[in-house]
Order: structure tokens, then sequence, then C-alpha cells
């Protein structure tokens, strides 16, 4: 069974004195620090896809778009459709 902290086990205390009158207060209260903590997860994870993305596309070519059928020649077999040709 895992160690409880001080922390936990001060919180564990604090919530068994309180009468049950504010247990449903409590509840909401603790929901939205759940609710808050996946928000600011989700937020950092969206953060850490948009930094890792953010340098593709700078591979020093201009105009790649006037290479498309070229590049697209080295990577489609008419026959036996999308392959990758080591160039």
């Amino acid at each position: 069974m895992p160690k409880i902290t001080a922390e936990r086990q001060h919180l564990i205390h604090a919530v068994e004195i309180l009468p049950d009158e504010v247990l449903t207060e409590l509840t909401s209260f603790l929901d939205y620090l759940s609710y808050k903590t996946q928000q600011q997860q989700s937020q950092e994870s969206q953060q850490n896809f948009l930094l890792n993305i953010a340098g593709l596309g700078h591979s020093g070519e201009h105009n790649i778009s006037e290479l498309d059928e070229e590049i697209l020649k080295t990577e489609i077999n008419p026959l036996q459709g999308w392959h990758h040709q080591a160039g």
C-alpha cells in the first residue's frame, strides 16, 4: 500500500471533521479542481503538439509546389501504389 503523505493525511483529517452539510459543497469544489487540472494538462499537450510540428516543412526548398509532380513520381508506383524510394 502506498505511503500517505503528510499533506494527504492532513486533508483526510480535515474532511473527517467537517459537518455533513458541507460535504456536497466540498464535492463540487473537488470536481472543479479535477476539471481545472484536466484542462491545464490538455492545454499543455496541445501546446506541445503545436511546438513539435512547428518545424515541419522547413526543408529549405522554395516553391516545392512547383515540384509536386516530380516528388509524386518518386513516391507513387502506378501499378503498386505508394512506396518509398531511398534516394
